[in-house]
């Protein structure tokens, strides 16, 4: 049982790099505070996770966009109520990256929180910023969820890519199996016509004058 425990300890572990800390990130033309994570996997994963948990809540994102926003990348949650973090209304701003381009399935997360003007973690009491924590350090659950249904959506486009080649090869066989048919009775037509010739060359032939 205890050898058991710790697998699964050492599976956790592995699975979230650590825990929730605070940290900073550039946006909105400054440095703001955030909590970050990183979790060991794709970024797409993790990203797929929160959103569904926002929209689950009935919170849609705005993504920043265009070649000269310095923010792009960032999803946006405008006043947005999330119980488990605090009961005030505010905007949850986060932002998923690569955690180096060797590292393609690890992932940093970032959670910025503004209210009003200023960044709302600056103000936040002790117990509020350990729920904030404790949020993103329980976000696992969900992470493998969003992870699963990537690796379906990958398999089905595999299994279509194959079945579309099956179809493919099927096709060919019939159009192969025409021509087949068709060279067979072009052979026998063929074969006709030169009994027919033969047959003329021979009365030709039988037309000769014998010196």
């Amino acid at each position: 049982m205890k050898k058991l425990s710790l697998l699964f300890f050492c599976f956790i572990s592995l699975s979230v790099l650590g825990q929730s800390y605070e940290g900073t990130i550039q946006y909105d033309k400054k440095k703001q505070t955030a909590f970050i994570i990183e979790y060991v996997y794709p970024p797409e994963a993790v990203q797929n996770a929160f959103v569904q948990k926002m929209e689950n809540a009935g919170f849609k994102a705005k993504e920043e966009k265009g070649i000269l926003n310095k923010d792009k990348g960032f999803l946006v949650f405008k006043n947005a109520y999330v119980t488990d973090i605090s009961e005030e209304r505010m905007d949850y701003i986060i932002k998923v990256e690569r955690k180096s381009r060797k590292e393609s399935d690890e992932a940093v997360f970032y959670l910025v929180m503004v209210k009003g003007d200023g960044n709302a973690i600056d103000k936040m009491r002790p117990k509020e910023i350990d729920r904030a924590k404790s949020f993103l350090n329980n976000m696992l659950p969900d992470i493998e969820a969003a992870n699963l249904e990537l690796q379906i959506k990958v398999q089905e486009e595999v299994v279509a890519k194959a079945e579309k080649k099956l179809k493919g090869l099927r096709d060919d066989q019939v159009s192969l199996e025409a021509k087949l048919q068709q060279n067979k009775t072009d052979q026998e037509t063929t074969q006709k016509d030169i009994e027919a010739q033969k047959q003329a060359l021979g009365v030709l032939i039988g037309k000769r004058k014998i010196n």
